[in-house]
């Protein structure tokens, strides 16, 4: 499932957001640093391009 910035914004902080969705990406950049061993080449979270984010499927466990 793709997450667009929206969805993102509106979800964490609980409210519209009606402007520059900038903050989103850089606390998905700031969360990259954190899990990922390569931050630019991404493995975790994926960027779908001019649509939003989502997890690797690969990645994800399925019980």
């Amino acid at each position: 499932m793709v997450f667009s910035k929206e969805q993102i914004y509106n979800s964490v902080w609980k409210e519209p957001y009606f402007g520059d969705y900038n903050i989103v990406m850089s606390h998905i950049r700031n969360i990259r640093e954190k899990i990922e061993d390569n931050p630019s080449k991404p493995i975790y979270i994926q960027t779908v391009w001019g649509v939003g984010y989502r997890f690797n499927p690969q990645m994800v466990q399925k019980d």
